[in-house]
């Protein structure tokens, strides 16, 4: 069996595509997310136009990628992980796409990485903070500071990740793919048994016309061809208006872009006269810290959260409200 693996023929691109259009063609085949694909193509454009836009990657190797690299953190100034996102980038490009692993050890200029504490908002900020921010904005702001949710994870919710009856929410594929669970705030159970109910009543208008589609995984979507326009699988944040899928260019309704949710809670927090740099993943902070502080035991929130490393978790642990009144001094002990 471990033979017929070995010997399995590699998933190679036409050669008669563009190099672009061979990326992306192995970008799909391997089902890497959209967002991914237009990430990875950028950092290899970048790469490309680096040398002049004229020399294929083909003719290029380790040491010219360690000059680009370096290039990207002396004076792109670019943080660690944008660093190693544009490396992972072309260690694709070089072992799915030309068949050209890199066997040479690559060793840039490493950009600095910066452990700064998280930006937290006391409770009554977070108050004040989600009382400014209205309608369908409002609702998602109060699921990322209640159950603790990234910002992509909020947007990507679908109807059959929320368990009403058992107050949990299901975050599928999450940062790195992998899924979890968290909680689902009680207070926030009507309001959002209210949008649910409006994606159902929209959802059955859109299949009497003749759409009700959404994209869903590829793989699922061989296997079980009309899972897309399963309410379960709705968005519980749908875009107003459906739009052609940039892959299979049929018009479904997508999710809500980003952008929106962002610049509502810049904009609430600028009006309630908020100076600290508050964005999205501030609630998400913020939730982990009240947590602990409310005594919550550090791996059950490492859970929560989604975090490989319970390290990752500890850094709460620095930005908690401690009370210091009934420590005592050293010096009063003389």
């Amino acid at each position: 069996m471990e033979s017929q693996k070995k010997n399995k023929a590699k998933f190679r691109p036409n050669a008669g595509l563009k190099l672009m259009d061979q990326v992306r063609e192995v970008l799909r085949y391997h089902h890497y997310a959209y967002r991914t694909e237009q990430t990875y193509c950028q950092w290899i454009l970048r790469y490309i136009h680096h040398f002049g836009g004229k020399t294929h990657p083909n003719l290029l190797g380790a040491k010219d990628i360690e000059r680009f690299l370096s290039h990207l953190a002396t004076v792109g100034m670019v943080s660690a992980s944008t660093q190693k996102q544009a490396l992972n980038a072309l260690i694709f490009l070089y072992r799915d796409v030309l068949d050209k692993p890199l066997v040479e050890e690559i060793a840039p200029v490493r950009s600095k990485r910066l452990q700064r504490p998280p930006t937290v908002l006391i409770q009554a900020e977070v108050q004040r903070l989600l009382a400014a921010i209205t309608g369908k904005h409002a609702l998602m702001a109060k699921l990322l500071y209640g159950g603790g949710l990234r910002l992509m994870e909020c947007i990507r919710l679908r109807v059959q990740d929320v368990d009403f009856g058992q107050g949990l929410i299901f975050i599928r594929g999450g940062k790195g793919g992998k899924d979890r669970t968290t909680i689902l705030p009680k207070n926030l159970q009507d309001e959002l048994q209210k949008q649910v109910q409006a994606v159902k009543t929209l959802h059955h208008k859109e299949l009497e016309e003749g759409f009700g589609a959404v994209y869903i995984p590829e793989a699922l979507a061989r296997k079980y061809p009309n899972a897309g326009r399963e309410t379960g699988w709705q968005w519980v944040f749908p875009a107003r208006e459906r739009s052609l899928d940039p892959r299979s260019g049929k018009e479904m309704r997508h999710h809500v872009l980003e952008s929106g949710l962002q610049k509502a809670v810049k904009r609430a927090a600028e009006q309630v006269g908020i100076d600290k740099k508050v964005g999205c993943h501030t609630l998400r902070h913020s939730f982990a810290t009240h947590m602990l502080e409310n005594g919550v035991n550090i791996r059950v929130l490492q859970e929560l959260l989604g975090h490989a490393d319970v390290k990752t978790t500890e850094i709460y642990t620095h930005v908690m409200a401690r009370d210091i009144r009934k420590l005592e001094s050293p010096l009063d002990r003389f």
